[in-house]
């Protein structure tokens, strides 16, 4: 079928759908949701037959969902109603939620009811559930609807009225949920029932707060467990008591809650008015706060970005090592941070290194809201910020790939984009479950070069011939579709949730082979050849020549790309590698 997807930007649901339903022959173009004019060209250029859309903040146009069958993907279960389904969800820590696929008519989430799907809650971010649980019911659904469609399915759609009946935790319309929803009250709000307000907000749009005296949203939050609870002891409620990992720990009235990140208000007039990390959008409050720091290796489970551990009997240890950034983004700092983890696992006698990334995303490469930020700061610039973090980027990817007296296995729990897929393919093996979106080019950001190796790296999985040909395409893989070409070793049919437990008993299984001395003195022999035959050093003295000019030359295309999608400015296009109905 010709499927023409409509949402208002190509997000992580729409890239999953759409490589979903291009694995299944579909003809597939996708048009962002611009103005209503150009939705009706879309449909007048590609005649599909069926449109999807997958993540909408508005209304279908009247003629275009007379014309073609229209399908909205929502948030909610049905007989759910309203534009925040998700964070009503979140707030009211509902036990189970689902995703509905109904056809769009005259009235708001009140169509017919192709599908729909429904999974149990966790205890996590709206933006998390949305990128595991969502997406995957979601994926479920609309597949479910399209198979429907596809076959002309003779039985009369459910309606919502119908669906809501059917065991469904809500029938209700549910509004935009106002900052009066999720306003923290910190001398009477407990902390459970702040981080459901904050965790509720997630992505978009924030809490409103005050830090520091300053007006500003608060987002990323996570509880204070462990050791962090002495650093509250005798603090004010409310107050900011230490800092890390670029978190801010603030005291609630049982106990405390480490802030990631916060956008500051335009009233600030510094223009950053976009998401930062905390101690780095509070700079000079942060520098008179203690860093209340936490081991590497430690028992529990206290927040941290880094932490790790290792399994398995004396002789066949396996280490396990994650990086939980949020949004897969890597700072400069975050890059030093993390290499000097990465050498302490290396000096544990283990056999097998996990790098685990986050649980969202293994890692989408350089910090764009960093390197933006330093162009607000004195003697200081996005140029220089971007060349100290590609280079920062670049001695992680080349410690993994030095590693060579054990065996390094990258675990995609979430999906990893541009720099971040590179940094997977400096391990010795890719492992992922099955649903992870990767994005292995940069070009989508002002045509970027690109460097992480990956002219070292990428040539001797896929050849130079195809090597190039996927750097120039921009368009997402799902990970069995990376897997088919050679760019990851296994994919494991299991949810991203279960995937760090898993890949245990594989990772056990490798450590316990019994040939795995001579395929780490193989691994030493193929490195010494490649670096007598063309040193690592030289891959990245070309890349980086290259990435010099984007970010250093007269072409501003990155800085432009880079400021469009640091302050969410809407698209006045659909980029044609999309758009294929487009001439």
């Amino acid at each position: 079928m010709r499927i023409l997807l409509l949402c208002h930007s190509f997000n992580s649901l729409s890239q999953r759908l759409f490589a979903a339903l291009k694995a299944l022959g579909h003809e597939l173009s996708v048009e962002l949701d611009i103005s209503d004019s150009v939705t009706e060209e879309a449909c007048a250029l590609f005649q599909p037959d069926l449109l999807i859309a997958p993540f909408l903040k508005r209304r279908i146009p009247e003629s275009v969902w007379r014309s073609v069958v229209c399908l909205v993907v929502h948030p909610g279960p049905p007989g759910d109603r309203g534009p925040a389904a998700l964070d009503w969800a979140v707030l009211e820590q509902a036990p189970q939620w689902g995703v509905t696929v109904l056809q769009a008519n005259a009235d708001f989430d009140a169509g017919p009811v192709w599908a729909h799907a429904s999974f149990d809650m966790r205890a996590a971010s709206k933006g998390s559930l949305y990128r595991s649980e969502v997406t995957q019911a979601a994926v479920v659904a609309v597949l479910r609807a399209v198979e429907r469609f596809d076959a002309k399915d003779p039985l009369v759609p459910l309606t919502a009225v119908d669906a809501a009946s059917q065991d469904s935790p809500c029938s209700t319309w549910q509004p935009s949920m106002p900052q009066t929803a999720r306003r923290i009250d910190w001398l009477s709000n407990t902390t459970a029932e702040i981080l459901a307000r904050l965790r509720s907000a997630d992505g978009q749009p924030g809490v409103q707060d005050e830090l520091f005296g300053h007006p500003c949203h608060l987002f990323d939050a996570h509880p204070a467990t462990g050791t962090a609870l002495q650093a509250l002891a005798g603090a004010a409620v409310g107050a900011v008591v230490a800092q890390r990992d670029d978190a801010l720990l603030r005291r609630t009235v049982d106990g405390g809650v480490w802030i990631g990140q916060v956008r500051l208000a335009r009233a600030c007039g510094d223009g950053s008015a976009f998401k930062l990390p905390a101690t780095l959008a509070f700079a000079p409050e942060a520098a008179t706060l203690p860093v209340w720091s936490v081991p590497l290796e430690r028992e529990d489970d206290e927040w941290a970005e880094l932490r790790y551990w290792e399994l398995g009997p004396a002789g066949a240890r396996v280490g396990c090592l994650s990086f939980d950034f949020y949004n897969g983004a890597m700072s400069t700092e975050q890059c030093v941070r993390l290499l000097a983890a990465i050498r302490r696992a290396k000096q544990r006698d283990t056999r097998v290194l996990l790098l685990l990334g986050g649980r969202d995303f293994f890692s989408n490469g350089i910090h764009l809201n960093c390197i933006e930020a330093a162009a607000h700061r004195p003697l200081s610039s996005a140029a220089d910020e971007s060349w100290h973090n590609i280079n920062a980027m670049n001695d992680v990817a080349r410690e993994i790939i030095e590693t060579t007296d054990r065996i390094t296995v990258a675990v995609l729990r979430g999906n990893a984009g541009a720099g971040g897929v590179f940094l997977a393919l400096a391990a010795d093996e890719v492992w992922a479950h099955q649903g992870a979106v990767l994005n292995p080019h940069y070009r989508n950001m002002g045509n970027l070069y690109g460097s992480e190796y990956w002219t070292y790296l990428l040539p001797q999985r896929l050849g130079p011939e195809r090597a190039r040909e996927l750097m120039t395409q921009r368009l997402p893989l799902l990970a069995v579709d990376a897997q088919r070409m050679g760019l990851v070793d296994r994919c494991l049919d299991t949810v991203p949730a279960a995937l760090e437990r898993d890949v245990i008993p594989h990772a056990l299984a490798l450590a316990l082979t019994y040939n795995l001395p001579e395929r780490l003195r193989q691994k030493q022999q193929v490195r010494a050849a490649d670096e007598a035959t063309r040193p690592l050093a030289d891959y990245r003295k070309e890349e980086l020549s290259r990435m010099y000019r984007n970010f250093y030359g007269f072409d501003p295309s990155y800085h432009v790309a880079r400021y469009h999608f640091v302050h969410k400015l809407p698209h006045a296009w659909t980029p044609r590698h999309l758009a294929v109905h487009r001439p």
